[in-house]
């Protein structure tokens, strides 16, 4: 992790609920420093900065230098709290860097070499089961990302987590199983292609079979039976009775 990116920080003197609200009013979030051998500091950092970070891809694995008063504190953010209606971060935790510790870190997963998957190729579709994974090591050795190899990839397969090689010093947190990070599934449009021709046909069939069933009665109707002559009912008007 060569590239470290600097935040710009105030420190905070006053905590509480009150004076959180008025630095957010004036478009500030209240964070935390922690860990290390240092006591916790509080300061503040610009919203829109913010924001933009927590936006980028492996916000959680990358080092950030702090500048407060002039002086430049490592740290890694290890948690953002964010407003329930509005998705606004109020709230940054960050943990003071330390050399050679070791911590629990999410690096996301990436995929290349699309075009070499035949399975991908034949309207095959990439299923990615964990988009991110929880990985072992040193501070200053989080890597930026994990990448999957899609070359040969066919419709069925898997790609678990031993067909990457991981950095040095690097492990996944889950070590009792080769879990599974991404399948090549057939696609779905060709399933559901498939089923509603299947449902078609077997309306037909049914159709058909109903149509054949009415056929047969039609021509069996009567069969050994003599007509049954109806006399046809005579209007009779009865006349007044002769005295």
């Amino acid at each position: 992790m060569d590239e470290v990116a600097s935040i710009a920080a105030e420190p905070r003197v006053n905590c509480g609920k009150g004076p959180a609200r008025r630095l957010r009013a004036a478009e500030r979030v209240p964070a935390v420093i922690y860990g290390g051998n240092g006591e916790p500091v509080t300061v503040s950092v610009g919203l829109r900065e913010i924001a933009r970070e927590i936006h980028r891809p492996g916000f959680f694995s990358r080092l950030y230098d702090l500048s407060v008063n002039g002086e430049k504190l490592r740290v890694l953010p290890r948690d953002v709290q964010l407003d329930p209606v509005t998705d606004i971060p109020v709230h940054v935790d960050f943990l003071r860097f330390q050399s050679g510790q070791k911590i629990t870190v999410s690096v996301p997963v990436s995929f290349r070499e699309h075009e070499a998957s035949p399975g991908l190729k034949r309207g095959g579709v990439l299923n990615v089961v964990r988009h991110e994974i929880e990985l072992v090591c040193q501070v200053e050795s989080i890597p930026e990302g994990i990448e999957f190899d899609l070359t040969g990839r066919e419709i069925g397969d898997s790609l678990h987590i031993s067909d990457v090689t991981l950095p040095e010093g690097v492990t996944p947190l889950v070590t009792d199983r080769d879990f599974t990070v991404a399948t090549v599934a057939a696609p779905t449009v060709r399933k559901e292609e498939e089923a509603a021709a299947q449902a078609e046909a077997e309306a037909a069939a049914e159709a058909l079979e109903a149509g054949e069933e009415g056929e047969e009665v039609a021509e069996g109707e009567g069969e050994g039976e003599a007509p049954v002559e109806t006399e046809p009912k005579a209007e009779k008007k009865e006349g007044k009775k002769e005295e």
